[in-house]
């Protein structure tokens, strides 16, 4: 790969990322995004989209991405029956080192839609196979992924989701109840 002086590059296995400064045969000069000058080979470097960047620069309106995330009130629900309450759940652990052998080189926005694909899928099991009650064991963070996975759940009518059991699970957990047709 040709890099030039300005090119925005990132480390293949580490997280640093800079722009170039100078072209040297095999080895290229970079100045971090901390500030420091280091040399590498060029086989070690990726160029990337200064879009990705600017991106990131962009003022996101917190707000506004909830407003139109934001779901409907539903109708009042009927109490969970003694029978349904003793019935194990299902637990699905959607922290990224159970979906996955190694994360290495996946970005955040790779592996938050890597989690949301497994919660959706194993919700659509959960349905086609009558199974009442599932819990999403997401941890606590940053609240990313809890946010997201509310917003999915908020997108069927037949489910009910509250936060699972404290003693059980802590913060990190979401229990989900799915109303069967009769």
């Amino acid at each position: 790969m040709d890099f030039e002086p300005g090119d925005k590059v990132e480390l293949l296995d580490d997280e640093l990322s800079g722009r170039v400064e100078k072209v040297n045969g095999d080895e290229v000069q970079i100045k971090t995004d901390e500030g420091f000058i280091m040399t590498f080979p060029k086989n070690e470097l990726v160029k990337i989209s200064d879009e990705i960047e600017d991106l990131s620069q962009e003022q996101i309106d917190l707000d506004e991405i909830l407003k139109e995330k934001s779901v409907p009130k539903k109708p009042k629900s009927r109490p969970l029956r003694t029978k349904d309450k003793q019935q194990p759940p299902m637990e699905v652990d959607l922290h990224v080192n159970q979906l996955i052998k190694s994360s290495k080189g996946m970005s955040n926005h790779e592996i938050l839609n890597l989690q949301l694909d497994t919660a959706r899928h194993k919700l659509e099991f959960a349905i086609r196979k009558r199974i009442q009650r599932i819990v999403f064991i997401h941890g606590v963070g940053e609240g990313v992924l809890k946010m997201e996975l509310e917003y999915l759940l908020g997108r069927y009518a037949n489910v009910k989701f509250y936060d699972a059991d404290y003693q059980k699970y802590g913060l990190g957990a979401t229990e989900v109840y799915i109303f069967q047709n009769a």
